[in-house]
């Protein structure tokens, strides 16, 4: 009988170890062990934008999205066109260029394209320049202005150029202003219409010019200090990241903007561009 009792409790001590032995295997392979490759996959973000500040500030959360898993590939464009069309081709992700006027205007435009605001960076504020005169009420009779040609910029040039007292524009006229709704022009200024990035360019040519500030940069030319008249920092052109409808709420998306609105971020705003830009957040 101790035989047989003897031999019944070597048996379920088996049992007990052949259990354990076989939870084991399961355990250590439903483990965070197994989830680490995934959370390792590094995801790649192309974004687009024009080189200064834009081009400029992403690069400043490579090394932040980076630890995130998240792979920055920066795409510079010299235009303000081809970054939205790219987006909507899915060839982007996202693009870094432009306010939330221009992106309305421009999907009002082009009605196939179904872009949002996922979120504001910075602020540019808009200069008038020139190589001729030092104040604008130096302007002769007759002067020529240069403004960028593009909607949304040509009305706010033109409603910088109100604010001035260069010119009036009619009630109601506002981001979309055109020189048919100035009203009052006792200088009688012409007004050369070019594409925006080719606004500086006119300088040797013209009397004035008015030009965003990431084009005037590169000249280069210092608004706080060239600009004989800006905007101030309470401008409502707000520099936004713009993404396909719906992917808004992508969690790399979400990390991007995150990041773009760090102390990091605002920091060096504030020490490279010295006043020139303005944090938003």
């Amino acid at each position: 009988m101790k035989k047989i009792l003897l031999i019944l409790a070597a048996l379920a001590m088996m049992a007990v170890a052949a259990g354990c032995g076989g939870q084991q295997p399961a355990s250590s392979g439903s483990g965070s062990g197994a989830a680490k490759p995934a959370d390792n996959k590094s995801v790649t973000l192309k974004i687009g934008a024009t080189p200064v500040p834009h081009a400029e500030i992403l690069e400043i959360v490579k090394p932040m999205l980076k630890k995130e898993g998240i792979e920055l590939q920066v795409i510079e464009f010299s235009d303000y066109i081809q970054p939205n069309l790219a987006l909507n081709d899915k060839e982007l992700d996202a693009n870094f260029f432009q306010h939330t006027p221009y992106l309305e205007n421009f999907v009002a435009e082009h009605k196939e394209l179904k872009l949002k605001n996922a979120g504001g960076v910075h602020i540019e504020p808009m200069g008038v320049y020139s190589k001729k005169i030092k104040k604008l009420d130096e302007l002769k009779d007759g002067a020529v202005i240069a403004i960028p040609n593009d909607p949304t910029n040509g009305g706010r040039s033109l409603m910088l150029l109100a604010k001035a007292n260069v010119i009036k524009l009619k009630d109601g006229a506002s981001v979309n202003a055109t020189v048919h709704d100035i009203i009052e022009n006792p200088k009688n200024i012409k007004f050369q219409e070019v594409e925006a990035a080719q606004v500086p360019r006119t300088l040797d040519d013209v009397d004035a010019a008015v030009i965003n500030t990431n084009f005037a940069m590169q000249v280069p030319l210092v608004p706080t200090k060239d600009a004989m008249f800006m905007e101030d920092k309470t401008s409502p052109y707000v520099n936004i990241v713009a993404v396909r409808e719906g992917d808004e709420k992508r969690p790399e998306i979400q990390k991007l903007m995150k990041a773009l609105t760090s102390k990091e971020v605002k920091d060096f705003i504030d020490s490279k561009y010295k006043g020139e830009i303005v944090a938003a957040f």
